[in-house]
């Protein structure tokens, strides 16, 4: 007999149990017609559920009015079936199927509902536009990878929630209707009905009520939290989305990246068969910019990048030293074998790195005979030249890139070439898998837009202790306890150590053009808790989706996640963001604007 937990009157057993050991026995099962056979009389059936796929047979010499009834199966019907299992005729058995050996030869047919035809075939290799299947999203989590897909993202939740509780964790839910506090992203907004004029905002995280939680003495938090934000979105971004939230009290970062090692080895090995070892490597922020380009760097493949500023100081090509005396940085890229791309190849990957706010890509190469072949090859001497071959290892057949920019967009750009670079060039194993801290990431950044600082993770992340003095000296060069987790790539989370002194905290939010007034208007909880007694703490969240679709080789989050929406942040299925009516406006007291 079946797992007591799914029998019910409509089956004995779920489609993916049945097998050999099971032949001779009478049972009762119940799903969706996934393909229907006529042969020669006979008509298969295979039905369809969560848990897998069994082929029905209907035998007319058998049960003469039951065939009559099967004729009338389309798929996607629902029909329940009751019959003996019956071993596969000899050379039809389906090996890549638990139930291949088997069959369940029908005496009893009920349909239990009918289906309208289908706007795509509900099959692994089919091809569907993704305006179809998030407009039939039920449909398409029919299909057998999303329901392995959802039943992969429960496992990982599962195995989180069975690790943090052995840690000593407790699982808090924090509100999902709180105060505007915009530092980042956009809030999304949510009218207050009984406060005319105020208005709730739904948390980008629950950074501020987990602080709290530390300073009320719960010591170890954890949560499956949504969060949600207003932002352009992207193939790894959903205005909302799913994060496992972590924090501690009494801890520092070491603390943290252990904690964080130890749930990932959990996942790793529970779902993945795999065993990391850790530590994980740690990375600067610095080195990872230098070296990859990227602060979530691809580990999977070499391409490494260095700065060649000093090359290039006394030469006479004038991009270069307007560019040196601008302080800013030439970064080079070189590439085994790069000589055999075509022009058209290399005005591809100009018009690549320009996308990442560079100006342009100069290109070297050096000919299988050793001769350099460039449009900017003619401004440099041959001691230049060689220079540039000894230094990066440059060998005949081979080509560098090369962007000059500010020191950042010269990073970011050659970074975001070098990842292109790794897929033309097929240079990442499948079924790799790298992780890495990046830390020591920068207090601050300047925003051109709004000609300030701007906190590079938030505002509430502490400084390095050795750079406290800097806040009110060269902000702009302090350091954070910030830190982050990458695989393959991609930023799968971010903590920090966070403040627990009003002093330092008051000297950040002075940093980031934040007065006392407005500190007060928007964080006048958090100043208020943090001036009793709020002990050492810190944490990090892990972005669920995005881990999620890293491990199972999704091409966007959207494969992990039940119901997401489209790039522009509509729910195609629900025609969701929708007008509401008049009424309703009026309660809320708003009124549109025309």
């Amino acid at each position: 007999m079946s797992n007591s937990l799914f029998v019910t009157k409509f089956r004995t057993h779920t489609l993916g149990e049945l097998n050999k050991s099971n032949v001779g026995q009478e049972v009762t099962v119940a799903g969706w017609v996934a393909k229907r056979r006529d042969h020669g009389g006979l008509i298969f059936v295979d039905l369809r559920d969560r848990f897998g796929l069994t082929q029905i047979v209907f035998n007319p010499e058998k049960v003469r009015e039951l065939h009559k009834e099967a004729e009338k199966i389309r798929l996607e019907y629902v029909i329940q079936v009751t019959g003996k299992v019956v071993p596969r005729p000899a050379g039809t058995e389906n090996p890549k199927l638990p139930t291949g050996e088997i069959e369940i030869e029908a005496s009893d047919l009920k349909i239990l509902n009918a289906s309208e035809q289908s706007p795509f075939e509900i099959s692994e290799d089919s091809f569907v536009s993704d305006d179809v299947r998030l407009k039939y999203r039920f449909l398409d989590l029919r299909r057998k990878m999303m329901q392995r897909n959802l039943k992969f993202r429960y496992d990982v939740t599962r195995v989180a929630r069975t690790y943090f509780d052995g840690q000593g964790f407790m699982e808090v839910e924090t509100p999902c209707l709180t105060k505007s506090t915009p530092e980042g992203a956009r809030d999304y907004l949510v009218p207050a009905r009984l406060s005319p004029g105020d208005f709730y905002a739904l948390p980008q995280s629950p950074q501020l009520f987990k602080q709290l939680l530390m300073v009320s003495g719960i010591d170890r938090y954890y949560q499956l939290a949504r969060c949600f934000r207003d932002e352009d979105l992207r193939a790894d971004r959903q205005p909302e989305h799913t994060q496992i939230d972590v924090e501690m009290s009494f801890i520092g970062e070491e603390n943290i990246m252990n904690l964080i090692e130890g749930l990932l080895v959990s996942v790793f090995k529970n779902l993945m068969k795999i065993e990391l070892k850790t530590p994980f490597r740690r990375m600067s922020y610095d080195e990872a910019m230098n070296r990859y380009g990227s602060d979530k760097p691809d580990l999977r493949f070499g391409l490494e990048m260095s700065d060649v500023t000093e090359l290039f100081k006394d030469t006479g090509f004038k991009v270069f030293q307007d560019v040196i005396q601008a302080k800013g940085a030439i970064k080079a890229l070189p590439v085994s074998g790069g000589a055999q791309f075509s022009r058209k190849d290399m005005d591809d990957m100009t018009e690549h790195v320009k996308g990442f706010g560079a100006k342009g890509l100069v290109w070297m190469k050096r000919s299988a005979a050793g001769e350099w072949e460039s449009p900017v090859a003619k401004f440099f001497t041959p001691e230049v030249l060689e220079k540039i071959a000894k230094t990066l290892n440059v060998k005949n057949g081979d080509v560098v890139f090369m962007v000059a920019s500010d020191w950042r967009t010269s990073c970011f750009s050659l970074g975001a070439l070098r990842n292109y670079l790794a897929n033309k060039l097929k240079l990442i194993a499948e079924g790799k898998y790298e992780l890495c801290w990046v830390v020591d990431f920068p207090m601050f950044e300047y925003s051109d837009e709004e000609k300030r600082l701007m906190a590079l993770h938030h505002p509430f992340t502490a400084p390095k202790d050795e750079d406290v003095p800097k806040l009110k000296t060269h902000p702009e060069t302090a350091h954070a306890k910030a830190y982050d987790i990458v695989l393959n790539g991609t930023e799968i989370g971010g903590g920090s150590i966070r403040i627990h002194d009003r002093g330092i905290q008051s000297q950040v939010f002075e940093c980031l053009g934040i007065g006392e007034a407005e500190a007060q208007e928007k964080f006048g909880f958090l100043l208020k808790a943090l001036s009793f007694g709020a002990p050492p703490h810190g944490g990090i969240a892990i972005g669920l989706d995005r881990l999620c679709a890293v491990l199972l080789g999704a091409e966007s989050i959207r494969d992990v996640i039940a119901f997401p929406k489209t790039q522009k942040g509509t729910c195609l299925m629900t025609e969701a963001p929708s007008k509401v009516a008049p009424k309703q406006l009026k309660e809320l007291h708003l009124k549109p604007v025309a």
